[in-house]
């Protein structure tokens, strides 16, 4: 088994690094290149931005940040928010991103997926799925958590990698800034659908939590709240991990 990637979160509204639950409710927490750096110091093994709202306002403001945090972080970056086109990707991938993340513009236009990947490889094309329970599975939303898409999670996944995405990021709106622990079925469903890796965001609290989330078939893990607030390090994050036999990077 590969190493679990321990991943940063950082969701941005504006030029904040802001954190919310369920994603509403958003809080400011500071600038977010000083985090960045922090993480990347702590020994993160990449960074994740996500323009929480650029879908809702029609723009991102991505460029400029990660522009910023690529002078400081030497970890590979994944960006999304906002992004639409072939040409929102270029712009990214030139100001220091290495992947991007799409949701909302996937759902409306599945051949993004496709142009993407072929333009820049499938290891650039992230799909990014925010989920939500529903009888007898999960809805894929867009625009931060507020629309319905009417999609299920897991076929969704399916179609995007067989378009060409080479990773599937899940969030689940469910647990999201509870701290009560990632939704273990949905990971485990996506871990089964697909043959790519799995990136967990949404619910982390305590070890055990990463424990569960690892042994449902996630490929890596996002932090969010737990670093933010200083409630752990992602130093602190990988001891634990060793000490319960996940296979992570050496620190």
């Amino acid at each position: 088994m590969a190493n679990v990637r321990l991943i940063a979160r950082l969701d941005i509204k504006g030029p904040n690094l802001i954190k919310g639950v369920h994603l509403e409710g958003l809080r400011v927490v500071g600038d977010p290149q000083v985090y960045a750096r922090r993480y990347y110091e702590q020994g993160a093994d990449e960074l994740l931005y996500i323009d929480i709202v650029a879908s809702l306002y029609g723009r991102s403001k991505l460029t400029e940040i990660v522009r910023r945090a690529a002078q400081d972080v030497f970890v590979p970056m994944t960006v999304g928010g906002g992004i639409r086109s072939v040409d929102d990707v270029r712009d990214l991938l030139r100001a220091g991103a290495d992947k991007v993340a799409i949701n909302t513009a996937a759902v409306a236009r599945p051949e993004l997926v496709t142009e993407v990947a072929r333009r820049f490889g499938s290891q650039c094309m992230v799909l990014s799925i925010e989920a939500k329970r529903r009888q007898g599975g999960w809805e894929v939303y867009t625009d931060c958590g507020r629309e319905h898409s009417g999609r299920d999670a897991i076929d969704w996944a399916r179609q995007g990698v067989a378009l060409g995405a080479g990773e599937i990021l899940v969030t689940s709106i469910d647990q999201e800034g509870t701290r009560k622990g990632f939704d273990i079925e949905l990971t485990r469903a996506l871990a089964v659908a697909v043959d790519v890796p799995v990136i967990a965001s949404g619910g982390y609290g305590q070890p055990a939590h990463l424990l569960d989330v690892c042994a449902a078939g996630a490929d890596a893990v996002a932090f969010a709240d737990a670093l933010h607030y200083d409630r752990e390090t992602i130093s602190q994050i990988r001891a634990s991990a060793r000490s319960m036999h996940i296979p992570v990077r050496e620190a």
